[in-house]
């Protein structure tokens, strides 16, 4: 599909082109330009050089500059699209922490619980188990 495109565009641009006139209209202190001569005000007939005719080196500098441009939007779209899975991985990985931390609290608050509520037996033991779960919490999940 861009193969006729550009066929087609550069097919107009060999097509033979003349000078065309151009008038200068000025009516009321403004000042128009236009493909006819004004209908009211003062008409002043421009003749415009014809634009030069491409080259075939001018082609092959768009032809290589597109292909850089490509190549180049082709570039961006990878590096978004990669962008893209880090910031899902970033999220998905600072989830699975929180609900970590979250499992981790938890435990120490049943584990502090569990101390209070012990005999006095299994008072020593599960004031341990406290202690260590809280030093498992601020390890893993400083504040």
């Amino acid at each position: 599909m861009k193969r006729p495109l550009a066929i087609l565009l550069l097919a107009a641009l060999g097509a033979p082109a003349g000078a065309q006139t151009v008038y200068k209209c000025s009516a009321d202190g403004k000042v128009s330009y236009g493909a006819a001569p004004c209908a009211s005000g003062k008409s002043v007939e421009l003749n415009v050089a014809p634009a030069p005719q491409p080259s075939s080196a001018d082609a092959a500098t768009l032809a290589r500059h597109k292909k850089t441009a490509d190549r180049l939007e082709a570039d961006r779209l990878r590096r978004e699209a990669q962008e893209d899975r880090e910031q899902a991985r970033a999220a998905q990985a600072g989830a699975a922490r929180r609900k970590k931390c979250a499992a981790l609290a938890l435990q120490h608050k049943w584990a502090v619980e569990d101390a209070r509520a012990a005999s006095d037996r299994q008072a020593d033991k599960a004031k341990v188990k406290a202690r260590r779960s809280a030093e498992k919490l601020a390890l893993e999940c400083p504040a």
